[in-house]
């Protein structure tokens, strides 16, 4: 629209060329924007097409100043729209290659159209308006970078744990169940802290808090990250995801978890050790179940047994066991 009006007002309408770059800039940038928008974003970033488009930008409006003949800071102006659409849209190395085209190609320009000295002053002024832009735009846009990860971060840990939630086990688990790569199938360990309301009770709900993060640095000790996702499912609840992994490879894997807590006793402010006792609930796909729903619910079954059979001990799934209310 600004091409337009210069057309026909401003500088461009001083001659016939400048008219008809105007309207064929104008028409350029109206079919890139009818494209852009019928294509996937993601398609278009992957082939580089949003950089272009700035670099385009800053192209057209070098060579709109060449052809009229206006090496005018107001023409020079129209180079922060690129280098301000870049600092918005791209990430950092692009803000800067779009920032030193728009400075090189004004440089072009203006030593075509000036004496030396005065390209100089005006190019010198110029960078660096948009050096100080490209570098706010850039500062602005990693610090909301920071922000996003941050929040996405907060959106898929537990807090007290730092362990992943329930909503990033289920994604794990989903994908895991789904991917054919994995012969061996999915195993799930349920983790549930046994007495956890007499331990609320007795020694306050800062040291259950402490027992639910003790708990969870004994898991991240026994099972390592890069083999599992763990995640605390909801008050004293966890959960060990291990993908391509046998049943009873998981099994001995929750054993190893059992004996880890029970040698390691929670400290407790006053210097005394508080005994912690876990129960753990096994189930594997696609031995046990073959959907999301039914392998926590065949876990879940487990879990059940194991506090019926007198809690801090492991069981695992039987075919076709259904879910009975458990125990706290």
């Amino acid at each position: 629209m600004t091409l337009l009006v210069f057309s026909l007002f401003g500088p461009n309408a001083v001659t016939t060329g400048g008219v008809v770059a105007s309207w064929l800039c104008a028409a350029l940038l109206a079919v890139l924007a009818l494209v852009y928008r019928l294509t996937d974003p993601v398609r278009i970033d992957a082939r580089g097409g949003f950089v272009l488009t700035a670099v385009l930008g800053v192209l057209l409006t070098c060579g709109m100043n060449w052809l009229t003949r206006d090496p005018s800071a107001a023409g020079q102006a129209f180079l922060a729209f690129p280098v301000l659409w870049a600092g918005v849209h791209l990430r950092r190395d692009a803000v800067w290659l779009v920032t030193a085209v728009a400075i090189g190609g004004d440089a072009v320009v203006l030593f075509q159209l000036q004496p030396a000295g005065h390209a100089i002053s005006d190019l010198s002024f110029f960078g660096a308006v948009l050096v100080v832009m490209a570098t706010m735009l850039a500062r602005a846009g990693d610090t909301q970078a920071r922000l996003v990860a941050q929040l996405q971060q907060q959106a898929a840990t537990d807090s007290l744990t730092g362990l992943v939630n329930r909503r990033v086990l289920d994604e794990a688990l989903d994908a895991a169940l789904a991917t054919p790569a994995a012969p061996r199938g999915t195993s799930l360990v349920l983790v549930d802290v046994d007495s956890f309301k007499a331990i609320n009770d007795e020694h306050g709900h800062p040291v259950g808090d402490e027992a639910l993060v003790h708990i969870a640095a004994v898991l991240r000790s026994v099972v390592r990250a890069g083999d599992a996702v763990l995640s605390r499912m909801g008050g004293d609840e966890l959960a060990v995801l291990l993908p391509d992994c046998p049943a009873d490879a998981a099994a001995a894997r929750a054993g190893e978890v059992l004996d880890a807590v029970r040698a390691t006793p929670l400290t407790l402010p006053d210097g005394t050790l508080l005994a912690i006792s876990v129960s753990l609930g096994v189930a594997h796909a696609p031995t046990h179940a073959t959907g999301l729903e039914q392998l926590y619910a065949a876990a879940d079954t487990a879990l059940y047994a194991a506090k019926r059979a007198g809690r801090g001990r492991v069981e695992v799934a039987r075919v076709g066991a259904t879910t009975p209310v458990r125990p706290g």
